[in-house]
Parts: C-alpha cells; sequence; structure tokens
C-alpha cells in the first residue's frame, strides 16, 4: 500500500463525503460522534481499496459503495452498543440539494466551470478526508506486517524448539 492516496480513492470521497457525513450523522444522532464515525469508515475503505476495485471491475458491481454502506451501519451500530445510556435517533429527511448560484457579471467561463466536470479541483476538505484516511490506513497496514512478521518468526522459532527436542529425546 502506497503513502499517498490515489486520484480514484480521493475522487471517490469528494463524491460520497456529503452523503456520508449526513447518514453517519443520522445513524448517531449527532455531528460530534459522526465526524470520528465518518473518519472511521474512511479509514477501512482506503485499507481494502485496491481489492474492492479489483472485486468491482470482476464483478461489474460498485462494490466499493456496498463496502462503504457496510462499513457506516456497522460502525454506528458498534457505537450504539457501546454506549451506556439509550441512544435516540431521530429520522429526518435529508437537506435539499445545494444549487450553485449564478455568478453575476462573471464570465461564461466562470459560469460555465461551475458546471462542467473535469474544469474543477475537489474541495480541499475532500483532498484532506481523503489523505488522512489513506495515511491511517497505510500505517495500520505497516502494523500489521510487522505483528505478522514476529508471529511467523515465534511459531518458527517455537517449531524448532519443539523439533530439537524431539529429535534429542529420540536420538539420531
Amino acid at each position: 500500500m502506497d503513502d499517498d492516496p490515489p486520484p480514484d480513492y480521493v475522487a471517490f470521497v469528494t463524491e460520497h463525503r456529503r452523503d456520508l457525513r449526513g447518514e453517519a450523522s443520522r445513524l448517531v444522532g449527532g455531528d460530534a460522534v459522526a465526524a470520528e464515525i465518518y473518519s472511521e469508515v474512511l479509514i477501512d475503505l482506503a485499507a481494502h481499496w485496491r481489492r474492492l476495485r479489483w472485486w468491482g471491475r470482476i464483478t461489474r458491481t460498485d462494490a466499493t459503495s456496498a463496502y462503504l454502506r457496510r462499513r457506516l451501519v456497522g460502525r454506528a451500530g458498534r457505537w450504539r452498543d457501546e454506549q451506556i445510556y439509550p441512544v435516540e435517533v431521530l429520522g429526518l429527511r435529508p437537506p435539499p440539494p445545494v444549487v450553485p448560484p449564478i455568478i453575476e457579471g462573471g464570465s461564461l467561463a466562470l459560469r460555465k466551470a461551475e458546471i462542467l466536470r473535469g474544469t474543477t479541483g475537489a474541495p480541499r476538505d475532500a483532498v484532506a478526508d481523503a489523505g488522512i484516511a489513506w495515511v491511517h490506513a497505510w500505517r495500520r497496514s505497516q502494523w500489521r506486517q510487522i505483528v505478522l512478521r514476529a508471529a511467523t518468526g515465534t511459531v518458527l522459532i517455537v517449531g524448532m524448539l519443539q523439533y530439537f527436542t524431539w529429535l534429542g529425546t529420540h536420538g539420531p
């Protein structure tokens, strides 16, 4: 896993961040906890990004969006289970879509840039969210590799000790 997020991951986060934040807030009933769950879900998605993209291409499905929804529901459910007091969650309607205002007196190019895909960059907060989640997932993968190597070494050493002990008692 690289330590920089791929452009398709940043584009995916940019596209789904508003819906993901709103759904996280709806599931847990507050913005303070929703931000934490939102970032944890993005970290989970980043950790499995390449595998999910590969699986989506093979099955011709949107595996990344399905995984995102599953992780969001799972994280919110785990958070609710950890609460001492019952949590009341109200189902609210999603806010109406925001229509970009028409720039009065602006050039035709500026007005088209808001509409045409590819003429504007991703919002900075989406790029930051994607980058932070990717780095956290990268660090987790590094720790997993260290733990896996340590466990493999331990199993090998214990196996060798067991074999040499058996060899010592049974003779050559």
